[in-house]
């Protein structure tokens, strides 16, 4: 499979949740590249990077989130490899800041 970069906001009751750490979680183990982080509107961002199946395995699964998230929309674009630089040294996936 070919490597992808991918660009995804989630929208619906997605802080507060443990959104976040799933997304961690849940990407750390499939091996992904990538960061997540809330943004102040409420939703949570994330860019994810790797095989094109398990990116795409990876967004479904943000479609329905930890068992506390309400998920109601996943925004999907192509992403940037350059995005991946906002990931904190020497980490493969990274929890980021809100902004």
């Amino acid at each position: 499979m070919s490597a992808v970069v991918r660009h995804v906001t989630v929208r619906g009751r997605v802080q507060g949740v443990g959104y976040r750490a799933w997304v961690d979680h849940e990407a750390r183990a499939r091996g992904l590249e990538g960061w997540v982080r809330n943004l102040r509107d409420g939703s949570v961002e994330a860019v994810f990077a790797g095989a094109e199946d398990v990116v795409a395995a990876m967004i479904a699964a943000c479609r329905r989130g930890p068992s506390l998230a309400r998920v109601e929309a996943v925004q999907e674009e192509a992403g940037h490899s350059d995005a991946l630089n906002l990931r904190r040294p020497g980490e493969r996936f990274s929890v980021l800041p809100t902004i």
